[in-house]
């Protein structure tokens, strides 16, 4: 039995960066000469070139390749060099919904994962495990507390790519997890992502101590980055140990519906700034150029019973992305 290749494609965004080193972190032991050793072979996929060095020294024995999804260049070299993988996990997306509305071809070509699954294809044996990453905005958003069996009807091109992206997997592939993630929040990486990170803005406009708005009728369950990585590192033991076919729809939220308001009210508090200075407005009030989903809180009932996983409260969430920002 040679060493599992897990291959993660995407590995220099936000989720990839904590994967990474969680992948690393959970196979690295020490020889007896105190050198590291990994028990997975580690690999992942980047778009802009270099990678990181910051996240290169992090995860010491993984190897980068440039890839471009929208074309498929630069999946074979990895078959060349890494070899068929035994879990691949897609985080890569264009996961801006204006973006995706101004440019719905690149949206489509970049979240519909047609050239990894066509790659993952071309091998022999079907022994890759594919963990997709979708959105909870696949759903309309006109009630509370989604299950997976709803019917995705999502308002925005960004939805619809994903909804499409499911559709093309659960089609073309036999092995399959996807997890249709809320808002992802928690701690930097360790190469820092140019994106705004969600705790960290509002805590960095709060304190300020100006009177700043939010939205008190958009609904969502936000995840905890580490509860996110837990649960695919679970779905990989679970391939790899059971080696049986995996199908499964999953809704990957935490277990709190919560507004904007309610966010900025969980910063303050754990920060002590002066919540009167939260303003609530609706988010009708505001054009952001793109349709938003009121209200697209889920049930992870099935995430529960499935992994034995409970993602920490919000409140906690933010009490450790804090306090890990404290740290660095």
């Amino acid at each position: 039995m040679g060493k599992k290749k897990l291959l993660v494609v995407g590995g220099t965004g936000y989720l990839g960066q904590h994967l990474l080193q969680a992948y690393y972190a959970s196979s690295s032991s020490s020889d007896t000469n105190g050198n590291g050793v990994s028990s997975f072979d580690l690999a992942f996929t980047h778009h802009s070139t270099p990678p990181p060095k910051l996240l290169l020294h992090a995860i010491p024995g993984s190897i980068p390749f440039q890839v471009d999804l929208k074309t498929g260049v630069g999946f074979e070299s990895i078959s060349n060099a890494f070899g068929q993988p035994d879990v691949v996990v897609n985080c890569a997306a264009m996961s801006v919904p204006r973006a995706c509305e101004t440019d719905p071809d690149t949206a489509h070509a970049i979240n519909v994962p047609s050239a990894l699954v066509n790659w993952l294809q071309s091998f022999k044996e079907k022994i890759s495990l594919l963990i997709h990453l979708s959105t909870d905005q696949v759903y309309e958003g006109e009630k509370s507390f989604y299950k997976e069996e709803d019917i995705a009807i999502p308002v925005n091109v960004y939805g619809k790519t994903k909804v499409a992206a499911e559709q093309f997997i659960s089609e073309n592939y036999s092995n399959y997890a996807i997890l249709r993630s809320s808002i992802i929040y928690g701690p930097q990486t360790v190469s820092p992502v140019p994106k705004s990170l969600p705790i960290q803005w509002m805590d960095g406009v709060l304190a300020k101590g100006e009177e700043v708005q939010f939205f008190h009728d958009e609904f969502r369950c936000p995840i905890f980055v580490k509860d996110l990585v837990n649960m695919i590192l679970a779905l990989t033991r679970l391939w790899i140990s059971e080696d049986k076919q995996i199908q499964l729809l999953l809704n990957a939220g935490g277990p709190d519906r919560v507004s904007r308001v309610q966010m900025a009210e969980a910063v303050a508090q754990f920060r002590g700034y002066d919540t009167s200075k939260i303003k609530s407005v609706s988010a009708s009030s505001v054009d952001r150029g793109v349709k938003s989903p009121s209200d697209i809180s889920m049930d992870i009932t099935r995430l529960l019973q499935t992994l034995k996983i409970h993602p920490v409260s919000f409140k906690d969430g933010v009490r450790l992305t804090l306090e890990a920002e404290a740290k660095n």
